[in-house]
């Protein structure tokens, strides 16, 4: 057992690796598109950025939250570390639904009605 929880420690970690290389890598490639996008002389660049990076802050919040929950619920299932998850869950998701409302202009679970129902 003792093995199976080093095993999920180790996938835990990782997934968290990924989550900032997600971030990390999506921050990069919205700062190359910025700087072609200027070149090319593309006007609204900056709202294009902030959406290419807030998608990747987005993605990387995602992979961030699984690693934690690997972590908590299979290596150190205390109750202090699972509120201690629930509240890093819940300032996550405030920052998740935060970040879709400015990239979107909507919330997640709000759908575009379809052109012929807006009449």
């Amino acid at each position: 057992m003792e093995s199976f929880r080093q095993i999920m420690d180790i996938v835990g970690t990782s997934v968290d690796g990924v989550g900032v290389f997600i971030v990390v890598g999506g921050a990069l490639f919205a700062t190359v598109r910025l700087a072609l996008r200027r070149m090319q002389g593309a006007g609204n660049y900056y709202v294009w950025y902030r959406q290419d990076v807030g998608r990747a802050i987005l993605l990387g919040l995602e992979f961030l939250i699984a690693g934690d929950l690997i972590r908590t619920v299979v290596v150190a299932p205390t109750m202090q570390n699972v509120a201690v998850l629930g509240l890093i869950v819940l300032i996550r998701t405030f920052l998740s639904l935060s970040l879709q409302l400015e990239i979107e202009g909507r919330l997640p679970w709000r759908r575009d009605l379809p052109p012929q129902a807006q009449d």
